[in-house]
């Protein structure tokens, strides 16, 4: 699950991460005020799951409280884009107003799970402000890493690696170090998958603070963490995304033309190349999980059918715990319940999976059966062009 950029910064703080000074402001009055309590200049930062917020107009630096306001204005309410959102952009609906530092270097520094190492691995750069992806692209020996064997944690001296590693000294280092074993801590306890802070900055005076900060949870460890569920924000997700989960369903939106039910993610992903090595593109895959019943098809129906760019659908369904014959009669029921005016092809493997071709193909409802993998693609493509 993903948070806003105050969110974050919120629960770094209780562990000891040092953040700016700052605000949620939802109206541009709201957002004078806090920059009025600030004092000075401040920083009006554009709340959205995304990055590149700057260069699209997202982060501004106002001289004064007036200003701050002006610019609240401008961005609540703006459809932000960003090389992270699309073309289509996210719709700004809340501002953060924080203080301005005074900077003197600007680092990046995050944890993720390197699970070619089956370990945490905290990376550092001094190239901070800028796409990790491109450091590590272009620049790669400017990234420091530090992996982590979980039994023991992060341990002070990886931590003093890190920070000599970005060229830190005297009180920036002591800082640092507090710093670096908060940020685990958070991480830990808070069953993160993902956190980073880009850029890490050390004011003039030695602090180090997070300027930015993002933070991703693990999805499987949520329900150790009921408070979490208020930070969801559904304005932020794809709408097919969060209809779907309210059945239990996983959906992934794409850009292709093809609707895809699966179940399993292995076979989603089987599923959309062999769509591909046929000629077309996926447009979602949803999957239905292991134990498909009609008001699970009849529910994915729905949500794939609402994506307009669909212009067929491919159901690949293997029967390991569910018998193919029972899927079939739940397709059959559901497809009678909707109206559905696009082209439908199913192929259904395992057990009793010739009984179900029966079922669908004596059924009144106009759907082809694809007996191989390579012949339901290539019959779903074919319906489309």
């Amino acid at each position: 699950m993903k948070i806003h950029e105050y969110q974050a910064k919120a629960i770094l703080k209780n562990f000891g991460v040092e953040v700016p000074r700052g605000h949620l402001a939802e109206t541009a009055a709201d957002a004078k005020k806090f920059a009025a309590e600030l004092g000075g200049t401040v920083v009006v930062k554009a709340q959205i799951h995304a990055g590149g917020r700057g260069k699209g107009g997202g982060i501004k630096i106002a001289k004064n409280a007036d200003e701050a306001e002006a610019f609240a204005r401008e961005m609540i309410g703006m459809n932000l884009v960003t090389h992270q959102t699309g073309p289509e952009g996210k719709e700004v609906r809340k501002v953060l107003i924080e203080e301005r530092l005074d900077i003197e270097r600007e680092f990046y520094l995050g944890i993720v799970l390197d699970r070619a190492q089956s370990q945490l691995v905290f990376m550092a750069s001094t190239e901070g402000g800028v796409e990790i992806e491109k450091v590590a692209s272009e620049t790669p020996e400017k990234i420091i890493k530090e992996h982590i064997d979980l039994a023991v944690g992060l341990q002070p001296f990886q931590a003093r690696k890190l920070a000599f590693g970005l060229g830190l000294k005297g009180e920036q280092v002591k800082n640092a170090l507090k710093f670096f074993s908060a940020l685990y801590k958070a991480f830990i306890e808070s069953d993160c998958s993902m956190a980073e802070i880009n850029p890490l900055v050390v004011t003039k005076d030695g602090n180090v603070l997070a300027l930015d900060a993002k933070i991703n949870f693990d999805d499987n460890a949520l329900y150790r963490h009921k408070d979490f569920a208020e930070l969801r924000d559904l304005h932020e997700e794809e709408p097919l995304e969060v209809e779907a989960s309210k059945y239990g369903l996983n959906y992934i939106k794409l850009d292709g033309v093809v609707g895809c039910m699966v179940n399993g993610a292995g076979l989603a992903m089987a599923t959309m190349d062999m769509i591909k090595i046929a000629g077309s593109e996926p447009a979602n895959f949803l999957d239905v999980g292991g134990g498909a019943s009609a008001e699970t098809v009849e529910n994915g129906f729905k949500i794939l059918l609402s994506d307009k760019n669909v212009k067929a659908v491919l159901i690949n369904i293997f029967g390991g715990i569910v018998r193919c014959d029972r899927v079939a009669k739940g397709v059959i029921e559901a497809a009678s319940k909707i109206d559905i005016k696009v082209p439908v092809v199913v192929r259904l493997e395992g057990t009793n999976a010739e009984e179900a071709a029966k079922l669908l193909e004596e059924s009144d409802l106009s759907f082809e059966v694809g007996r191989s993998f390579q012949e339901a693609a290539e019959k779903i493509v074919a319906a489309i062009t």
